[in-house]
């Protein structure tokens, strides 16, 4: 019986011995990953980002810390944030991408890179400074206007925030500036400006 067995084992063998192999010699040589492909890394666009903290709130692991401060604008209406501190800890991230569906503003992103050991787990927190220094190549997950685009985190170059969002990059642009606080237009927000900014066909900030 058990010379049988190693008999059809070898027959396996020989009869695979010649094909080709579909395996890849890693690192040297490296797949193409697909365009959705969720990494372990994350891709934020801090001028889109106002610091609602939603993210955080709907991470089942509470691995998104977020400190603001009041900024500049709208001050009165207590909306606007200035962020201090938005760090990572991907050692406990499971990458489901649920941080990435809940933002509003389309200033968090999955990314496309998987190589992230480290040594230590204070290292595998990804801080503010590492967010703002990274490639801008974000995954095409949760993310339809992308793949209508045809875009490809691997192949494409790094995209600008102006074009990642689902709204027009001015409409962002006016969210952050405190030109629209609960629908209306900011009166403390550029009151001379004709430029339509306060009928926008944007979504307003408090929807």
């Amino acid at each position: 019986m058990y010379g049988f067995a190693m008999v059809k084992g070898l027959m396996v063998t020989l009869k695979n011995l010649t094909k080709k192999p579909f395996t890849v010699q890693y690192p040297e040589e490296r797949l193409q990953q697909h365009p959705r492909f969720r990494g372990e890394e994350f891709v934020w666009y801090e001028e889109r980002c106002t610091g609602c903290a939603s993210c955080a709130k709907y991470c089942p692991l509470g691995i998104i810390k977020i400190v603001t401060s009041p900024s500049e604008t709208a001050v009165p209406q207590g909306d606007k944030y200035r962020l201090e501190v938005f760090d990572i800890s991907i050692n406990r991230c499971m990458f489901c991408g649920l941080c990435v569906e809940a933002c509003p503003y389309d200033a968090l992103f999955m990314g496309s890179g998987f190589e992230q050991g480290r040594y230590s787990r204070q290292d595998m927190v990804i801080t503010i400074d590492e967010l703002r220094q990274a490639d801008k190549h974000p995954s095409t997950f949760f993310r339809p206007q992308l793949e209508s685009e045809e875009y490809d985190p691997r192949a494409g170059k790094p995209l600008d925030w102006r074009q990642v969002g689902r709204e027009s990059w001015q409409w962002h642009q006016r969210e952050k500036a405190g030109m629209r606080i609960g629908g209306r237009p900011s009166p403390e927000a550029n009151p001379d400006s004709s430029d339509g900014a306060g009928s926008s066909s944007g979504p307003a900030a408090g929807s």
